[in-house]
């Protein structure tokens, strides 16, 4: 993760166009300065950022599945549950399968897991739009490889 540039997902563990899934794979860093202030002597990850991480994963399956030519951008948040504590250094297994795509909103059920524990869950809403410039495109295209999102899989299906 490099939670000064809000980008939370370290690779893609595996994306399934077929069954509209994704997993991703985020280690917790052991040192950020959000640590400092949250909490001190008791560093814990913000649940915000852990419904972020749930998010970013699905963002890429909703990329995937529109096999590029759309960005979703988050919308709505239901039935988020946070189950218990993300500490620094713990490898987080994030999963979201595609529940709804159409009239240019998608939505997600995602969960992320340590160690085989559920640690929180989620249904989220994307607004969908087409890319709002090639730059844009170019640089989530750049994000895109240094996550190991499959280019090759757009080109099946």
């Amino acid at each position: 993760m490099r939670l000064e540039y809000f980008l939370l997902l370290d690779r893609i563990v595996d994306l399934n166009l077929d069954d509209r899934t994704i997993r991703t794979e985020a280690t917790v860093p052991t040192a950020s300065t959000i640590f400092e202030g949250h909490f001190p002597g008791h560093p814990l990850m913000p649940g915000v950022l852990l419904i972020e991480t749930m998010a970013q994963t699905s963002g890429w399956l909703i990329i995937a599945l529109t096999k590029f030519t759309r960005m979703p951008f988050l919308a709505a948040v239901k039935e988020a549950k946070l189950r218990t504590f993300v500490t620094p250094g713990q490898v987080l297994a994030v999963k979201a399968a595609m529940v709804h795509d159409g009239s240019g909103y998608a939505m997600t059920k995602a969960e992320i897991r340590h160690e085989g524990k559920l640690v929180c869950n989620a249904e989220l809403t994307f607004r969908t739009v087409e890319f709002p410039s090639p730059d844009f495109r170019a640089s989530m295209e750049k994000i895109a490889a240094e996550i190991a999102f499959p280019m090759e899989a757009l080109a099946h299906g």
